[in-house]
């Protein structure tokens, strides 16, 4: 009988060894699948809040305003304040207003709008007006010079579109 319990014992150890390996081993499965799931998980929501962040950035962000009402005045030839040289300009130029009754109120104050600017032209020179600065001044210049006489509206922005030197 010693021996027959001492058969059975190995078979029992060999049995219940291979039951800890299956466990040990299915266990080792589990564990990394939770993981697998858990990183998985979280960069999906870490992702999602990234995403729609930026978007609320996006809704919250002021959409830009529209052109307002664009006012054009005659095309301006002049004779440039240069000693050294008889140099012109040719210019062509667009208003950006605030409101579109300032347009009406340019309208009727044409004449003395033209004297405005050929004021502000006429002082300048070819060093002047030769880079991208000197023409940024001019335009603020020009708006402020017309901002100061309008009570409607003001002028937002001054586009050039002819700009000729010689």
């Amino acid at each position: 009988m010693a021996k027959e319990t001492e058969k059975n014992k190995p078979e029992e150890q060999a049995a219940e060894g291979g039951k800890e390996k299956k466990k040990g081993s299915m266990l080792k499965w589990m564990i990394i699948a939770v993981v697998v799931v858990l990183v998985l998980g979280g960069g999906g929501a870490g992702a999602y809040f990234l995403l729609n962040k930026s978007a609320d950035k996006e809704a919250a962000a002021p959409p830009k305003p529209p052109i307002g009402a664009v006012w054009t005045p005659d095309v301006f030839i002049v004779n440039l304040a240069d000693a050294d040289a008889d140099r012109y300009l040719k210019i062509t130029m667009n208003f950006e207003l605030s409101d579109s009754l300032a347009a009406a109120e340019l309208d009727q104050m044409r004449p003395k709008v033209r004297d405005m600017v050929l004021g502000v032209l006429t002082v300048k020179s070819f060093k002047d007006l030769n880079n991208f600065e000197g023409k940024q001044r001019l335009k603020e210049e020009i708006a402020m010079r017309l901002n100061s006489h309008l009570t409607r509206g003001k002028v937002v922005q001054v586009y050039f579109t002819d700009f000729v030197v010689q």
